[in-house]
């Protein structure tokens, strides 16, 4: 039988006016918002239990009891670092992958936690944390569910496309060097489209308007992996990618922190789509985009499936977790 895994995952849930105002805070939010929607690191430990589950690996959840007891045996900590200081660790620690957002934000971390490996989502952050975390950093991707996000051929295609704006930085600026005059393309191509804009839907909303539309447009400056746009590519949807390249450019370290070169595709392959630089290149890339689509050159589907499955990547981390007691 397989050993059993040891992994860590809790949410920051911090008393905000007195002690144990978390409790009555999270009861209210049920009630007024509905049940919680994971975010994008619980969706990586989510889909990381699924792939587990589907090779058979089992594992236990939080059990810090156990870790104590048993401190030769490796943990995998995925999402923030507070779980790093919930107890003395002596466990060979699986940092990741979704950490924080630079190795500045805590430089002594390595020398103070046992920690072996530091998980990060795509290539260009592990290159980016290399001269910080030397050997110890890796690129792992978690999988997409591709049974849930997977094609819909019985529902109607309305749309040409689905512009997917995750701009995050001067909105107003691109919205009008960037999405407007995307949009002005497609109406004079006499393209139907749809949009919708990050961290204003449900994913359920998101799944709903992929089955509805033949391709996706992906306005990101950059993703360490970029789940939204592989879930996408999972439903066999092929998108036009804005891929600006150039440095990174989250303003809370840039330009203090001077990283090229980013990408916004970190997972990708000429199955699923077409990338452009600059709005000029977009108006030449829509007409051969539309082309290829028409006569179904792409395959984008095959592509999650050949590389990002929730089982692939949960055996890809099974595999480093379980090297930890050899180093």
């Amino acid at each position: 039988m397989a050993k059993t895994l040891n992994l860590f995952y809790l949410e920051p849930e911090p008393n905000r006016w007195f002690p144990g105002d978390r409790y009555p805070r999270r009861l209210i939010r049920r009630i007024v918002r509905g049940p919680r929607r994971p975010g994008g690191q619980e969706r990586v430990f989510l889909n990381l239990k699924a792939g587990l589950r589907q090779l058979g690996v089992p594992f236990r959840v939080n059990d810090f009891a156990y870790a104590r007891k048993h401190p030769e045996e490796p943990v995998g900590i995925i999402g923030k670092p507070h779980v790093l200081d919930m107890m003395e660790w002596k466990n060979p620690i699986l940092f990741g992958a979704a950490v924080m957002s630079h190795p500045t934000d805590d430089p002594d971390l390595l020398q103070r936690k046992p920690i072996r490996k530091v998980l990060v989502p795509g290539e260009w952050m592990r290159k980016m944390c290399e001269p910080f975390w030397g050997g110890k950093v890796e690129a792992w991707p978690v999988g997409i569910d591709t049974d849930l996000w997977c094609p819909a051929p019985e529902v109607k295609k309305e749309y040409d496309f689905l512009i997917y704006d995750k701009v995050r930085w001067e909105h107003d600026r691109y919205e009008k060097e960037l999405i407007e005059p995307i949009r002005s393309e497609l109406r004079r191509q006499s393209l139907s489209f749809v949009e919708i804009r990050y961290g204003h839907y449900k994913e359920e909303d998101f799944h709903s308007l992929l089955k509805r539309c033949k391709a996706m447009i992906f306005l990101c400056e950059h993703e360490t992996q970029g789940i939204a746009y592989q879930q996408a590519l999972s439903m066999d949807i092929p998108i036009i990618a804005w891929d600006r390249g150039g440095f990174w450019q989250d303003p809370a370290y840039y330009p203090q922190v001077r990283f090229a070169e980013v990408t916004s595709v970190p997972y990708w392959d000429n199955e699923c789509g077409k990338k452009f630089k600059t709005t000029n290149q977009f108006k030449e890339v829509l007409i051969e985009f539309v082309e290829n689509l028409f006569k179904s050159r792409y395959q984008p589907k095959k592509y999650i499936l050949q590389n990002l499955t929730v089982k692939k990547c949960a055996e890809a981390y099974k595999k480093i977790l379980s090297e930890l007691t050899k180093q």
